[in-house]
């Protein structure tokens, strides 16, 4: 069975995977195994300098600022790393051998299809805004427009199968034990 852990930008997905972790449950990460790839892919490097031009990479390493620049102009630009990007992730989860992913993205990428069970962690907007804030220390408004690319929250939620609400105040760990006792059934 594969059971993937999605979740707007900010919602406390990492969090969650590590309180997994601690469990013994290794999550596969689809970011930093985008990253990754990006990276050491010499066919995906290729790829994005050809879609962004040679400042994607400065050396080896991907050129965020200049690539999440690119990505936030335009629905297109997105979709076009996407494909580039997408496949590879999705190929190297199948052959990692791990039954658990992290995705912020699943459905927009289509790894919901790589799913058999869809957890969603879940948290109020406002706390989303700041945890990302903090985190990338950026202003309010690209957090906004990080937040604003994704699926809405209640989308995503409506779409899962168990939901974790992450609010700071409601107790993980008894979530994280229900859903586990409900999916080993």
């Amino acid at each position: 069975m594969k059971i993937a852990i999605t979740g707007g930008i900010g919602s406390g997905k990492s969090y969650i995977c590590r309180l997994l972790n601690l469990r013994n449950i290794t999550v596969y990460d689809c970011d930093a195994a985008a990253k990754h790839l990006m990276r050491q892919s010499q066919s995906i490097r290729e790829a994005m300098i050809n879609l962004i031009g040679p400042d994607a990479y400065v050396s080896s390493e991907l050129n965020k600022a200049v690539v999440s620049h690119f990505l936030l102009e335009s629905p297109e630009n997105c979709k076009a790393i996407n494909n580039i990007v997408h496949p590879a992730v999705a190929a190297d989860f199948l052959h990692s051998g791990l039954q658990w992913m992290e995705c912020a993205i699943l459905y927009e990428s289509g790894f919901d299809k790589l799913a058999d069970v869809v957890i969603a962690v879940t948290a109020p907007h406002e706390l989303r805004v700041s945890r990302i804030m903090e985190r990338d220390n950026i202003s309010r408004r690209a957090a906004m427009q990080w937040i604003d690319r994704q699926l809405p929250q209640d989308e995503i939620s409506s779409r899962a199968d168990y939901l974790i609400c992450n609010d700071g105040i409601t107790p993980l760990e008894p979530q994280i034990d229900d859903i586990l006792n409900k999916i080993q059934k």
